[in-house]
């Protein structure tokens, strides 16, 4: 169900709260493609849910352009979203969605995928958060200016348009503790809702997410 949350300078977001299911391991917040809060991404919070994690997504789009939801089929509405986004006000709206989370109880991670797989490196390195999973994160040149509080597992296609290896290996050299698994495929290979969704890569990406998340929200 959608509730609101208020950053620290008073803004008023949307977020998607799926309860864990059974004795919660922790919190987890999900962080936003470039298109809102997508029935994908709320059928991901319920995966999570569903094994024991009590998951919020923020709303990062709010500040923008209220309720937005763009189609897969139009990525450059997204972009120019994203782009309109300021990284300090989109990290307060995380950051309201990760003391949330804190109040249920136990630990809290991130989790991002394209864009929100860079901010979940970002929370790694600012937020209150234990681990980060970032899947095919972009915009990582941007992030490599303040070393990791927490470790991050990012999970990435070897053909990815968006986050060449090049840009991939530049961020595994500077940030350390920063794990780094590639795939046999492109960008967004954990969606799917599109068709560059890649199922053997996204259940082993999501195999080891959950891993890596129980393991360091205990």
């Amino acid at each position: 169900m959608m509730e609101k949350a208020t950053a620290s300078d008073g803004h008023v977001l949307d977020y998607w709260v799926e309860p864990a299911i059974g004795a919660p391991k922790g919190g987890l917040v999900i962080i936003q493609e470039i298109f809102g809060v997508t029935e994908q991404l709320k059928g991901v919070a319920k995966r999570y849910a569903g094994l024991g994690f009590n998951v919020a997504i923020p709303a990062l789009f709010d500040r923008q352009e209220k309720g937005a939801v763009i189609p897969f089929s139009e990525g450059p509405r997204g972009r120019d979203l994203m782009l309109a986004a300021k990284l300090e006000e989109t990290m307060m709206d995380i950051d309201a969605a990760v003391s949330l989370l804190h109040k249920k109880g136990g630990k809290v991670a991130a989790m991002g995928f394209c864009w929100g797989g860079g901010l979940a490196i970002r929370a790694a390195q600012k937020s209150e958060v234990a681990c980060s999973v970032s899947f095919y994160g972009t915009r990582l040149p941007q992030y490599l200016d303040a070393p990791l509080k927490a470790p991050v597992l990012g999970l990435f296609g070897k053909n990815d348009d968006h986050v060449p290896l090049e840009m991939i290996k530049q961020a595994s050299d500077y940030l350390i503790d920063f794990e780094v698994h590639l795939y046999d495929a492109g960008h967004a290979f954990a969606n799917d809702a599109r068709p560059s969704y890649v199922a053997e890569a996204a259940e082993d990406g999501h195999k080891r997410a959950v891993e890596f998340l129980e393991s360091n929200l205990k």
